[in-house]
């Protein structure tokens, strides 16, 4: 009987003790799953998440694919090790090996940079051959008519809170300094066919009524979203994304949104700061309108998950204060507070290592809980407990009663703010 031949795809754990790794609630990895999608017959394939336990060096597999964010990658390197010592064949791909292939290579046989389903098949190809090359990138960026709908199939029996997760777009039209996602998927935002996401959905529809778009920002092209949110209305779908603030500006894309399902969307404040934001290329923003454009959100149904990063060059000690009075004003549902984090492949890795305020290279603390680098407006000590405490006093329970309200979107918001809640209280007990 001939035996077809296998991959393996691996997502990493998160170093112990870290907000991400201590998290009850996890999502699955979509990328794995597209690329599970694109894998030709007769291969088979197969998923192991180290979230929900550990991962077996001896698991039966031709091909082992690992996938990794930066934080994860010394976890990943030490997986792809195991694997090899028992002779395995070991790729890997992700923001991390993309933008430093010959690091990764030290530990697997080959990397993928960037976008892998145009190039997988044919290094599966190469594989059955014995012509495996070392680097495979692709020529361009792939037709998102072409990315296959995600092979779900592979999560069946992990345990994750939802497996509807999505993506319509890819790429995002801005350029913020901190941003590693432009650097990964550059600057065009490429769109897959409405028809194709619409038809993807109502398949969905029987697995759930909760859908996460990974979109970096879904509502960066106007004709495009709205074609999006007018076909989902109707299809009684709650929804999640990540939208830039900018769409509190359009009430009919707004309305569209939260009429077609939207009850929260992760939304990039950044800072308090106009000067940062310039310095930062964000120019969607404006701070003199951060409070209306929160409660537009509301008003229209949809809760914030608010992101301010933390150590810019403008920001001082009173920096902590000054956000969490901001985000107690705004009602802003829930949020997280990363420390300014220099990743491989973004601009403000450039100018630190440029200036010389690179501090450490030690991928596991490139977390966004850890600082990496010199602050100009205060000490890294500061910087470091000022996140910490900012992070336990948003999560209290005093804050959240004066955040949230009977909200349509308190069914998402509430179990979100006692999760990271929890998940700070497990990181404390783990340090």
């Amino acid at each position: 009987m001939v035996v077809a031949p296998g991959v393996l795809f691996v997502s990493p754990g998160w170093p112990k003790g870290r907000l991400w790794g201590e998290m009850s609630f996890r999502f699955p990895s979509l990328s794995l799953a597209v690329v599970a999608a694109a894998t030709p017959p007769p291969w088979e394939t197969s998923l192991c998440d180290e979230g929900f336990g550990p991962v077996d060096p001896g698991a039966e597999a031709d091909v082992v694919a690992i996938t990794a964010m930066t934080a994860q990658a010394v976890r990943a390197y030490e997986i792809a090790d195991a694997f090899r010592s028992r002779g395995k064949t070991v790729v890997m791909g992700g923001f991390h090996a993309s933008n430093l292939p010959e690091e990764a290579l030290g530990h697997v046989d080959a990397v993928v940079v960037g976008e892998a389903e145009a190039v997988w098949p044919q290094l599966l190809a190469d594989f059955e051959e014995g012509k495996l090359r070392k680097v495979y990138k692709a020529d361009a960026p792939i037709d998102t008519a072409a990315i296959p709908a995600a092979r779900r199939s592979i999560f069946k029996g992990k345990g994750y809170l939802l497996t509807n997760t999505v993506q319509t777009t890819r790429g995002c039209p801005h350029d913020c300094e901190f941003c590693s996602v432009t650097a990964f998927f550059g600057r065009r935002y490429r769109k897959r066919p409405v028809e194709a996401v619409l038809a993807e959905l109502q398949e969905m529809r029987k697995a759930g009524s909760f859908v996460f778009f990974v979109d970096d920002n879904i509502a960066a092209d106007r004709t495009y979203s709205l074609r999006l949110f007018r076909g989902m209305t109707g299809m009684g779908l709650k929804w999640l994304s990540h939208a830039s603030l900018d769409l509190a500006e359009d009430s009919e894309l707004l309305t569209a949104a939260g009429q077609s399902g939207c009850i929260g969307l992760f939304v990039g404040f950044e800072t308090l700061d106009e000067d940062a934001l310039r310095a930062m290329g964000k120019r969607t923003n404006r701070v003199a309108g951060y409070v209306d454009a929160a409660k537009a959100f509301r008003d229209n149904g949809i809760g914030i998950l608010g992101s301010f990063v933390l150590g810019w060059d403008g920001d001082g000690p009173d920096v902590f204060e000054r956000t969490l009075a901001f985000c107690e004003k705004a009602r802003i549902e829930a949020g997280i507070f990363p420390i300014l984090t220099p990743y491989p492949g973004t601009k403000v890795r450039k100018r630190l290592l440029a200036e010389g305020r690179i501090l450490s290279s030690d991928w596991r603390n490139y977390d966004m809980e850890h600082v990496n680098y010199q602050p100009k407006g205060m000490t890294v000590e500061e910087l470091q407990q000022g996140y910490d405490q900012l992070c336990r006093q948003f999560y209290s329970f005093g804050s959240m009663w004066r955040r949230l309200g009977f909200h349509r979107s308190l069914p998402a918001f509430g179990p979100m703010n006692f999760g990271f809640r929890s998940a700070l209280r497990r990181k404390v007990a783990d340090a």
